[in-house]
């Protein structure tokens, strides 16, 4: 390092000559030994150059020109690694660049946002330290009128640094889409591309972005169309990328119909083209992934999309090869292909499962192309976690279908390799896994005997503990699943692994879906006589604690619904009746739904009292005559007089 470092120790000795046309050489050689010389780079800044450059950059005395030549030199050592930006980062660089920017010099500012650009597109510097002082971004909106150089690097900046919904709001609160709009019409391309580029981090995922953009209007014609001419094939690729994704959003906003020619004839068909195996890694990623947003909540978008230049083969060459013959001219990008053919993969199974969310012949068609259910069963254990999540999606998306539960996934045996995702996967995947889960545990699913063998009630039953809301909905769910048309020993499991605590914890769970879901549980355990029976006698006292619990509750219609038919199931039991009838509370709940003004809970309570009246069950007599004397015959009575065809027959 020391033999290195003398070669270059020369240059920063320059720096501190008391002659300043000494010192502006000594920075303009600097500058033409570092262009292209990450080695060089390296040297300078360990020899500490930064600190000088910008003592030089930020000192009134100095000469613009020099000024100037010091921003070049910090953004050429910016261009190089990761490290030399994490050096300039911790000289605390971006807040002397801003400063500069209020020079009244165009070549100055111009020079100190090119180097801010570089600083702001590299991966290590945090996008906030953009939005630290309020007034930088209205000072940045000021300067996009001064050169087209201002208008490139300042989009540059604000498409890197827009991360998430509270920095589009700043953004568009500062005027961005005014200030950007009329770019897209530039003379020069990269400040258009830059603009796009802007409008595509802007309006993800926001509709209040979106809505606006679709009634702004440059040189007379509305965005939307000035996007549509972007698309066109003869438009460079990253063009039609980019302008496609600003069209995709504005549609997942609602502020473009999803039945609009320009989704349909224009947004769709190019993205399918981009997923072609002529097309560069990155870009087949990118059309996968946004065509897999686009379709993602609407059947008919996902039909046209499938029928659209055999997509569904296409996609199966992204689990090939990750360049297509023509592009592997040279050895780098075959090198960096082969690093990044996992994205291949995840960008076709979240593509595959929005195409199969819906249509059970497009899933079909899915599962029909070459080697599809051993390429998800593989994906489940790739070492990537964003390939398992999107194998895990495109499973799940796999699994809304009867047919194939029966036949495909019973063949690979799907539930083997799922169950070790679900084993100690992290939240995002383990709430698509459990979801999966719940379909394979449908009473139609061959898969169902298995998946109980290893263990999943144990497992099912740590999930309904969850922090997680769609992890406690998604165990219970699947528990309430496996407990319809169980056998007693299964349903014995259950209650066994969920315990009386937690079973209580979940009926009193803020989250209506959570306690829907455990009614339903209970619901399906208390089914066929001998099985009500065995768990009345065993659990009885708890599970009427807990009715009580509900019908005294705050709680709406299907919630009280669900629970009244889970004491008509109690009623219909052999010995399990008799809880009923020695709780006079309930009783009178029973007979107070009775003569409730919602029909559905009048139903219900009368499902009760049917099952507790027939004349051939033995103790029937006593029965009827305890209702009788509570006043049960006269509410029937005048039942029987309502205006509600169902209150009347009942």
């Amino acid at each position: 390092l020391q033999e290195v470092t003398a070669s270059s120790r020369h240059y920063v000795d320059r720096l501190f000559d008391l002659d300043p046309q000494k010192v502006l050489q000594g920075v303009i050689d600097m500058k033409n030994a570092v262009i292209g010389n990450n080695k060089q780079k390296a040297n300078l800044i360990v020899l500490g150059a930064v600190p000088r450059l910008l003592y030089l950059l930020q000192q009134e005395t100095s000469s613009t020109e020099l000024r100037t030549e010091c921003a070049v030199v910090l953004g050429s050592l910016a261009m190089g690694t990761e490290n030399n930006v994490k050096s300039l980062l911790d000289c605390h660089i971006i807040p002397a660049l801003l400063q500069g920017l209020l020079s009244p010099d165009l070549k100055f500012i111009e020079a100190c946002l090119r180097c801010l650009r570089t600083i702001f597109i590299s991966p290590v510097t945090p996008e906030d330290l953009l939005y630290t002082d309020a007034t930088v971004i209205s000072h940045l909106m000021a300067l996009l009128s001064r050169s087209r150089y201002t208008q490139e690097y300042i989009c540059q900046i604000f498409s890197h640094c827009c991360k998430g919904p509270d920095h589009q709001t700043i953004l568009f609160n500062h005027g961005a889409v005014q200030n950007i709009a009329h770019l897209l019409v530039s003379t020069s391309y990269k400040v258009r591309m830059q603009a796009l580029k802007c409008f595509s981090v802007l309006a993800f995922e926001n509709p209040q972005v979106s809505m606006t953009l679709v009634n702004v209007s440059v040189d007379g014609e509305l965005l939307p169309q000035i996007f549509v001419k972007m698309l066109q094939r003869d438009k460079p690729i990253e063009m039609q990328l980019t302008s496609a994704k600003c069209l995709t959003s504005m549609c997942r906003a609602g502020a473009i119909r999803t039945d609009d020619s320009c989704i349909v004839l224009k947004t769709l068909p190019c993205l399918v083209r981009m997923c072609s195996k002529e097309r560069l890694l990155e870009e087949r990623v990118e059309g996968a992934e946004t065509l897999a947003y686009l379709i993602e909540t609407d059947v008919e978008l996902q039909r046209i999309a499938s029928i659209t230049d055999h997509l569904i083969v296409m996609l199966a060459d992204y689990f090939k090869y990750p360049s297509s013959v023509s592009a592997i001219t040279d050895i780098k990008r075959l090198d960096h292909d082969l690093k990044h053919a996992h994205e291949l993969r995840q960008a076709a199974f979240k593509l595959y499962a929005s195409l199969g969310a819906n249509d059970e012949d497009i899933r079909k068609k899915i599962i029909e192309t070459e080697n599809m259910m051993d390429r998800i069963v593989n994906g489940l254990s790739e070492s990537s976690i964003k390939v398992r999540l999107a194998a895990v999606r495109c499973l799940h998306s796999l699994s809304r279908s009867v047919q194939q539960l029966r036949t495909s996934f019973q063949d690979h045996a799907v539930w083997k390799p799922l169950m070790k995702v679900l084993q100690n996967a992290p939240n995002e995947i383990l709430v698509v896994a459990s979801s999966t889960l719940c379909n394979l545990l449908l009473e139609f699913s061959p898969s169902k005997e298995p998946i109980l063998e290893s263990g999943a009630i144990e497992l099912l039953c740590s999930l309904t503990q969850s922090e997680n809301l769609a992890l406690r909905v998604n165990g219970i769910w699947a528990l309430m699943n496996m407990a319809f048309q169980a056998e007693q020993k299964i349903k014995s499991d259950i209650l066994r692994g969920l315990s009386t605590e937690q079973l209580f914890q979940l009926l009193s769970d803020s989250d209506v879906n959570v306690l829907m879901k455990t009614l339903g549980l209970l619901r399906n355990l208390l089914s066929t006589r001998p099985h009500i029976d065995h768990i009345m006698s065993t659990h009885g006292k708890q599970i009427m604690q807990a009715v009580t619990l509900i019908l005294e509750g705050e709680h709406n219609i299907e919630v009280k619904e669900q629970t009244l038919c889970i004491l008509a199931n109690i009623a219909d039991g052999t010995t399990a009746k008799e809880l009923i009838m020695t709780n006079d509370d309930i009783l009178q709940k029973i007979k107070y739904y009775m003569s409730h003004s919602n029909a559905k809970l009048q139903l219900a309570a009368m499902f009760c009292v049917s099952n507790l009246i027939w004349n051939e069950e033995e103790g029937s007599q006593e029965r009827q005559d305890k209702l009788r004397d509570m006043g049960i015959v006269d509410i029937l009575h005048k039942l029987s007089q309502s205006s509600d065809p169902n209150l009347c027959d009942k």
